[in-house]
């Protein structure tokens, strides 16, 4: 499962390259500065929770004891919420379907469950 979550977040990290320089070139003509904005913020969340995802994905590796047991799940958290938050920023500003908007926020909550998650397990389960 590490090595398929370091790879994905590998991944993730070149797709936010990627998508970001489309957005700066090949979307600043097309789209309106609203849309050309929530692109760039999906391409800012995307590369920063991708980041995220590789070092702690590469954490579990490191530390494949009972802490390193939870890192992938949290990792896998981090993954999904680039693909609702970032997803339908992404789509939206493409598509401009209203309703994609929705599952923005789910994003978001799925990313704030991550990020305490592994402040708990820090906390009180890692052992340094």
């Amino acid at each position: 499962m590490i090595r398929f979550l370091v790879t994905m977040s590998a991944f993730l990290m070149a797709l936010a390259v990627g998508l970001g320089a489309f957005g700066a070139h090949g979307l600043a003509n097309v789209l309106s500065a609203k849309a050309l904005a929530n692109w760039q913020t999906a391409v800012d969340y995307h590369f920063i929770h991708a980041l995220a995802g590789l070092v702690l994905s590469l954490l579990a590796w490191r530390w494949q004891d009972q802490a390193g047991r939870v890192l992938p799940w949290i990792v896998m958290m981090l993954l999904l919420g680039i693909l609702l938050f970032s997803g339908s920023l992404y789509l939206w500003a493409l598509t401009e379907i209203k309703w994609l908007v929705f599952l923005t926020p789910l994003g978001g909550l799925v990313w704030l469950v991550a990020w305490t998650l592994l402040a708990y397990q820090a906390w009180f389960r890692f052992k340094y």
